[in-house]
């Protein structure tokens, strides 16, 4: 009777939610029937409910693995962008694979792959305007026009005709605007610069030297590292312009020996798949000694490729790292024999991954190093200034003891802001922290090494590095991590100190040193 009249309540309150008339029943009645049908009911309802749910569920499991893959996509094509030189080590199945997630249509063989990747990676290179990549968004730069001798600071917002100018002396004031403007001042005042809608740039660039028409003259965008591009630049500096900033020649009387250094980032991909051959520029140059970093040689390669390289240079002398295979590598390649060679540092712990080779000429020695890099998340921060960095120093002041130095390749650290386009964004990035350039100050230039580059352009902004993801050459924002240095005693035998941004088949430029004996 209890089960009943429990029953018959439920089935009250069931008739009552489902807008059922009410019937009045005494509990003799009964009422199993109606009972056995709002059972039914509700196993239909919390089935109808189950079945939709489990369905949502799977529609976002699905959506979540398409994101998941989508995104795992997206990576492995940045990472492609970022080193190019990677489709060469790819199968053919691969490539393919990765034509059609590009969107690039082309068949054929594995050259024909990688060929019609290159060519849409250089494409998309030289067609953005202002793309967001991992770390910070990429922008342009627009020359301004100047009068006087006053400098012309403009910054210029995306997607609209936006300019903030300022002078040293003032706030920035805003103007927006849709046509030609040009307001003429005296000296130290702003210009302002004539700009379309579809320009991109959130940057600040400061141009030095007077320029006929923006986009024109050294500024022209062929020669972008004559524009200066620096987040807080001094009034005192300038960009760096080689065609006007080299001394004169030596005259052929004057002994001197010019030494090029080259961060490759893979020479095989530079030889194979950049368009620039290391012939080309010994044609171009005619240097008499090439150092190289970042070869990412493999030992079982090396005979092969420099028996090809450079015709006349019959002395070369390669170290590949053996701990990571294809990974890290340096070479001195020479036309003139040199007394001796070394390989590494002498340290076991610091040898295994090929970063330097020394060669003794009569009159000093001369040692290409490929400095590690702090790494992602300044994992190798630590052993690099606390062991490798202190390591060198010490092997340089050694060998100092018995002839002076020369030091050159990617030291991987802009010394001062003046080395690097965004000095506040990059404090805690590789190659900017604070404690590797105090490291880079006490292990080398407080133990009497110079750094040629910036004695002879002490006030000039040069960049001898650009990063692919952020479209770094064409608009000038780069690092100087590359180095002459040299001992005190052979400061005054230093003619020319320079590098050759014109020549972009790396994400770093060479750079030389033309020393006289």
């Amino acid at each position: 009777m209890p089960l009943l009249l429990r029953g018959a309540s439920l089935l009250r309150l069931y008739e009552c939610s489902c807008g059922l008339p009410i019937v009045n029943f005494s509990s003799r009645k009964l009422v199993l029937p109606r009972l056995n049908i709002m059972r039914d009911g509700l196993r239909v309802t919390y089935s109808r409910r189950a079945v939709s749910k489990n369905s949502e569920i799977e529609k976002d499991e699905h959506s979540s693995e398409k994101k998941e893959d989508t995104s795992e996509s997206e990576l492995e094509i940045q990472r492609i962008r970022s080193d190019p030189g990677q489709l060469q080590s790819m199968t053919v199945k691969e490539l393919r694979e990765l034509t059609r997630r590009m969107g690039v249509s082309v068949k054929g063989t594995k050259k024909d792959l990688v060929s019609a990747l290159m060519d849409s990676l250089s494409a998309e290179e030289n067609g953005k305007e202002g793309n967001s990549p991992a770390e910070q968004a990429s922008h342009s730069e627009v020359p301004s026009k100047r009068k006087g001798g006053a400098s012309v600071v403009v910054e210029q917002k995306i997607e609209r005709s936006e300019i903030i100018s300022e002078t040293p002396s003032k706030k920035r004031s805003r103007t927006k605007q849709k046509s030609v403007k040009s307001t003429t001042l005296e000296e130290n005042s702003v210009t302002n610069v004539k700009l379309n809608k579809t320009s991109v740039q959130k940057e600040t660039l400061v141009v030095q030297g007077a320029v006929s028409k923006a986009g024109q003259g050294p500024n022209d965008d062929t020669e972008p590292w004559t524009v200066l591009v620096h987040k807080k630049p001094q009034a005192a500096w300038i960009p760096y312009n080689p065609k006007t900033m080299r001394p004169p020649p030596l005259g052929k009387d004057t002994r001197a020996l010019k030494i090029l250094s080259w961060n490759v980032n893979g020479l095989k991909a530079l030889l194979k798949s950049r368009g620039f051959s290391v012939q080309q520029l010994a044609q171009r140059e005619d240097f008499d000694v090439l150092c190289l970093q970042e070869t990412k040689m493999q030992e079982k390669d090396v005979e092969a490729i420099k028996d090809s390289l450079l015709d006349g240079y019959t002395n070369s002398f390669w170290t590949c790292s053996v701990s990571k295979l294809g990974y890290s590598g340096t070479a001195i390649i020479s036309r003139v024999k040199p007394l001796s060679i070394k390989y590494g540092l002498g340290v076991p712990d610091h040898d295994t991954e090929g970063r330097v080779v020394t060669v003794e000429f009569d009159d000093f020695y001369l040692l290409t190093a490929y400095v590690p890099n702090s790494g992602d998340g300044l994992r190798r921060l630590t052993y690099r200034v606390t062991e490798w960095d202190p390591s060198l120093g010490n092997y340089m002041k050694e060998l100092e003891k018995s002839k002076p130095v020369i030091l050159t390749g990617d030291l991987n650290c802009a010394h001062q802001e003046i080395d690097i386009h965004d000095p506040a964004g990059n404090r805690r990035s590789a190659g900017f922290t604070n404690e590797e350039r105090e490291s880079f100050e006490t292990n080398f230039l407080s133990k009497g090494f110079i750094d040629t580059f910036r004695k002879q352009h002490p006030n000039v902004v040069a960049y001898s590095y650009w990063g692919y993801r952020h479209n770094g050459r064409k608009t000038n924002k780069g690092w100087r991590l590359d180095y002459f240095l040299v001992s005190q005693s052979l400061e005054e035998k230093v003619h020319d100190s320079y590098i050759l941004p014109d020549i972009s088949a790396s994400d770093h430029s060479p750079l030389g040193l033309i020393l006289k004996l």
